[in-house]
């Protein structure tokens, strides 16, 4: 029986997904409703049957530790083995932040020796997808790699955005380039290795000390180990997988779920997406309610209109309020007659009686994140906006703003207001 190490990457600051990740890392956003993003990969491995897991951790870790604990939602509070959250310290070398994907590895040898695997699964704990990792394994097995690397197709026109590998006819990988200006294939890395540990620690030990190497596998490790003609090959993938790391593709991937038959089955009662789960009551339906092919988690209280929405835990639509094309997380309120058109609301924020989020045609780009340009408005956690105002498309709005910051009655499209 081949004995296997999962290593989680989960210290990711995840900028592009703008105020949702202004207080928490990247896999611990909320997602779906109920789930973090983390939950995929997590619940992967236990699918996997992969019970070995370490999760390492960097930018803001509060929330996402508090979210895995001792690991018990995914069975993972065991007396051998289970999940450990590592975390960067100052050790032996001169080192404490991580200073690439790597090097976080690097300062975990510890981790893995004690464990003496023959595999050392790496995988990111931002992406959304289901996989048997068994699989994977398995056939890292039968080619008797050095390294396996997950991969997808992905347009050509989006392949700049990736690693991208060129293989040959049996799936050896010939070429790796890390976000190529003009990419040489459409096959993508899913940022999912496995590696033989023996060549793992040696490669690693190798980079630490190569000056000049930015300590990143996708940059240094995978390309210099393709050169020096070590076994690399590529696992074919062709379900469902996404990277939410921007706006953009974390509401598209909501949207996703909301279709007749959705790409990602949350109901496979045979691979279930585990969670932490809160005690909440009910969904709570009011006479007046009108809902409409949309997601409304435990505790959600409707009184006006929810459609092609997604809402989390706790949220409460008011009286002739409207959210449509939406997501909403924990605990937010959406006041009586307010409306939410095509916004994202991180959790505890207030839209106040008859304020209007995503109003008007003007679809300007953001000022300071250009790539917010669709018309989706993102709010800030515990922001709360005033009675009557409106905020236009493509508009960001920081975590933490009270009511008296908002000294207008109009936001136009585009407008970012920063942390106080």
């Amino acid at each position: 029986m081949i004995k296997v190490l999962a290593m989680i990457l989960a210290g990711g600051h995840g900028t592009r997904l703008s105020v949702l990740t202004q207080k928490r890392a990247k896999p611990a956003v909320p997602f779906a409703g109920k789930y973090r993003i983390i939950d995929f990969t997590l619940s992967n491995c236990v699918n996997s049957g992969i019970y070995d897991v370490g999760i390492l951790t960097q930018y803001p870790p509060r929330s996402l530790n508090d979210h895995i604990r001792r690991g018990q939602p995914w069975d993972l509070d065991r007396r051998l083995g289970g999940v450990t959250l590592l975390q960067p310290y100052l050790g032996r070398r001169e080192a404490d932040w991580y200073r690439g994907t790597a090097d976080a590895i690097y300062q975990n040898l510890d981790f893995i020796n004690h464990y003496h695997p023959d595999v050392v699964l790496v995988l990111s704990g931002d992406h959304v997808y289901k996989m048997n990792y068994m699989a994977l394994i398995g056939y890292h097995q039968e080619k008797q790699a050095d390294l396996t690397i997950s991969a997808i197709e992905v347009p050509l026109d989006e392949a700049h955005r990736f690693g991208i590998l060129v293989t040959d006819e049996d799936r050896r990988v010939i070429r790796f380039q890390e976000k190529p200006t003009v990419p040489e294939s459409n096959l993508a890395s899913m940022g999912i290795y496995v590696f033989t540990t023996e060549v793992l620690l040696h490669r690693l030990e190798e980079d630490a000390h190569r000056r000049g190497s930015k300590h990143d596998f996708g940059r240094d490790i995978l390309p210099h180990m393709v050169r020096q003609g070590d076994r690399v090959y590529a696992y074919p993938f062709s379900s469902y997988w996404v990277d939410v790391g921007t706006i953009q593709a974390f509401w598209e991937a909501h949207m996703d779920l909301l279709q007749d038959t959705p790409s990602l089955n949350l109901y496979d009662r045979s691979w279930v997406i585990h969670t932490r789960s809160e005690e909440r009551p009910p969904v709570k339906v009011h006479r007046e309610a009108v809902i409409n092919n949309s997601l409304l988690s435990d505790g959600c209280i409707i009184e006006g209109t929810v459609e092609f929405s997604v809402l989390s835990p706790g949220v409460y639509v008011g009286s002739g309020a409207t959210v449509r094309y939406s997501i909403v997380m924990t605990d937010a309120v959406i006041e009586e007659g307010a409306t939410v058109d095509q916004a994202i609301l991180d959790k505890n924020v207030v839209i106040g009686r008859q304020a209007y989020i995503g109003y008007g045609e003007d679809r300007s780009p953001n000022e300071t994140d250009p790539a917010l340009r669709s018309g989706i408005t993102v709010v800030g956690k515990n922001t709360v906006l005033p009675p009557g105002i409106r905020v236009g498309r493509n508009c960001v709005i920081a975590a933490d703003l009270p009511e008296s910051t908002f000294q207008t009655d109009h936001i136009p499209s585009g407008r970012t207001i920063p942390p106080q």
